[in-house]
């Protein structure tokens, strides 16, 4: 049985368990016959940050222009653009709101202190930080401000780039531009007390619940206070399988305080999803010279 989730503030329901796709070329975009599209905005692709109100009008037409749609659904920005006011990129968006080109806004990577100026500029319906078993960090500030603000948590990476898919291997290897060739818990030694980690809760999901680790590390992320939606990336069909496991049931508060006590002991160096942030756009010539000047009192 599939689970929604009600975005405050919208009429909008999305199934609880979403999946992460980045579309490559305007082809593999076309063909949908589906208005209920959600969109995530990454500010400058995989290369830069650019938040700008140019961008984003053009990236809105040329996505809306690919999906053959007159709406998305939820529209994101997927990292703050230190080079651009939070205000300018919160206005873009309002006024898509308010042309009916979005039906929902929404931020992701941004912290409890960017979401406050951003809701000056715009109201705000979705926020979507990394979130995961090895990677807590948004418990700290952006879930609980969530929650008290009413903003729909749409989490990303439930499975920290398939650590916890029950698939990784000390020898697995990735591709040349494999976004995991960055992340410290891939490399030694870190690496190995994550698959340890895994390798426990494997025998936790199987002995406790006969399920997989997968769906057990899903059900974790759903089941946590304010967590609307849990975002994971699929590369086949078959890949999809395991999501049969995920629906229908809940972890007890015993299993969650199990779960937190192996991980805790099992990885005793973790790390973050820090290194993930692309970087900023340089600055222009001119206005570099203008900052400068401006910070240094000329």
């Amino acid at each position: 049985m599939m689970e929604y989730a009600k975005i405050p503030g919208t009429d909008l329901s999305p199934s609880r368990i979403g999946l992460g796709t980045w579309a490559i070329g305007g082809w593999m975009w076309g063909g949908t016959d589906e208005a209920r599209v959600g969109l995530e905005w990454r500010s400058g692709g995989d290369v830069v940050r650019n938040a700008s109100r140019g961008r984003i009008m053009r990236e809105i037409a040329a996505s809306l222009r690919r999906l053959r749609t007159d709406y998305i659904d939820i529209y994101q920005v997927h990292w703050p653009d230190p080079l651009i006011p939070i205000e300018e990129t919160a206005e873009a968006l309002h006024r898509l709101y308010e042309k009916g080109l979005i039906r929902a806004i929404g931020v992701s990577n941004y912290s409890p202190e960017q979401m406050d100026v951003f809701r000056h500029a715009a109201p705000l319906h979705t926020a979507q930080p990394p979130y995961n078993l090895f990677e807590r960090e948004a418990e700290e500030d952006v879930l609980p401000y969530c929650l008290w603000h009413g903003i729909a948590t749409l989490t990303y990476g439930a499975l920290c780039r398939g650590l916890l898919s029950g698939r990784m291997r000390p020898d697995t290897r990735f591709g040349g531009d494999d976004l995991r060739h960055s992340d410290p818990k891939f490399r030694p030694p870190r690496y190995a007390q994550y698959l340890r980690a895994v390798a426990a809760l494997e025998r936790v999901a199987r002995q406790w619940y006969a399920r997989s680790v997968l769906a057990v590390a899903l059900r974790w992320v759903l089941d946590q206070p304010g967590v609307q939606v849990a975002l994971w990336g699929a590369r086949s069909p078959e890949q999809l399988e395991p999501l049969d496991e995920v629906t229908g049931w809940s972890l007890d508060a015993d299993a969650k305080r199990a779960i937190d006590a192996l991980v805790r002991e099992t990885v005793t160096d973790p790390v973050g999803p820090e290194f993930m942030a692309p970087p900023a756009r340089a600055r222009p010539p001119r206005e570099a010279m203008l900052a400068q000047g401006a910070a240094s009192g000329s």
